[in-house]
């Protein structure tokens, strides 16, 4: 990410590495006059287009902090929700939140392996892997949200452990696309988009896309529906539907870089292929960025379930 689609080889991008076999590489006829006229307009239209790279090299320590804020909020959370204190224990459904606090944890764990310039080499296998596991926690969160905004207050504890191997079980297989189609590019961990191969990377961009944009969208049609007739069934909204703003700009990107990669949508200027690198890692890094903010939301929400005054009858 961050890169030009089309790169030219590392060794000819140094003039002192071009070899050339024989002196016909350059039968020129030096007794003729060559006149050329070359404007700015054109050298600007041949130059290559370059993006400004936010995750390379350099961002090893932003991965770094991030996983390591990451996994020490989410660790105090699953600590004082799993422990039965007296303020906690009036959190409601205690165990779906808990279930979010790890989803979150197991993201900060995985995230340094996926850290550009941590390894020089990386193996395509754990490549894969990890990559799977890192969408696989964000898909169970997005969907333990949405389960607890439409069943949340009425949700039947007898059915809360196998709701639960549901929802992991449906975040693992929707992950198994992105597992498939990960590969190592320029020594990163990437999502594999090509003609060739196109499949997996399409069906794990759809999942995104239902996952991050219409399950949210969805929420709020129906908690708006609701609204406006004043009586029914819906979802809850609460402080936790803040998650998405952190993968809605992910799903949306991703799509319209592989229809850019896979040449269905053609950028006829350097700055429109620039502003794309430009959002696609932004959203990367919002992303990457939920892992510190979801132990916040959570603490928020149960701070708030279970300090809420109460009306005196008196």
């Amino acid at each position: 990410m961050g890169n030009c689609l089309h790169r030219a080889e590392p060794g000819l991008q140094n003039p002192e590495n071009w070899t050339f076999n024989s002196t016909e590489d350059f039968d020129w006829d030096w007794s003729s006059n060559y006149n050329y006229s070359y404007t700015e307009e054109d050298l600007n239209m041949a130059a290559p287009c370059r993006s400004c790279s936010l995750l390379d090299d350099s961002s090893l320590p932003f991965f770094a902090l991030t996983s390591a804020l990451g996994i020490l909020g989410g660790g105090i959370l699953l600590f004082a929700l799993l422990k039965p204190l007296a303020c906690w224990n009036l959190c409601p459904d205690r165990t779906i939140l808990a279930q979010l606090a790890g989803g979150s944890t197991l993201f900060s764990i995985v995230l340094p392996i996926l850290a550009p310039g941590l390894n020089p080499a990386p193996d395509t296998t754990l490549c894969c892997m990890v990559h799977g596991l890192w969408y696989a926690s964000a898909f169970a969160q997005a969907l333990l949200v949405c389960l607890y905004s439409c069943l949340g207050p009425e949700l039947n504890q007898s059915w809360l452990l196998k709701l639960s191997l549901a929802v992991w079980s449906v975040a693992l297989l929707m992950a198994l696309p992105v597992t498939l189609a990960s590969d190592i590019i320029s020594g990163f961990c990437t999502l594999s988009i090509s003609n060739d191969v196109w499949v997996w990377p399409w069906i794990h961009i759809v999942a995104c896309l239902v996952i991050f944009l219409i399950l949210p969208l969805g929420l709020v049609q129906g908690w708006a529906v609701q609204r406006v007739k004043g009586r029914g069934s819906g979802p809850w909204a609460n402080i936790l539907w803040v998650w998405f703003l952190f993968w809605w700009l992910h799903a949306v990107m991703i799509g319209l870089d592989a229809l850019v990669r896979t040449e269905n949508l053609s950028m006829h200027t350097c700055f429109a292929q620039q502003t794309l690198d430009f959002l696609l890692q932004s959203a990367e890094i919002l992303g990457i960025l939920h892992c510190l903010a979801t132990p916040l939301l959570l603490a928020l929400f149960c701070h708030r379930a279970t300090w809420t005054p109460t009306v005196n009858p008196s």
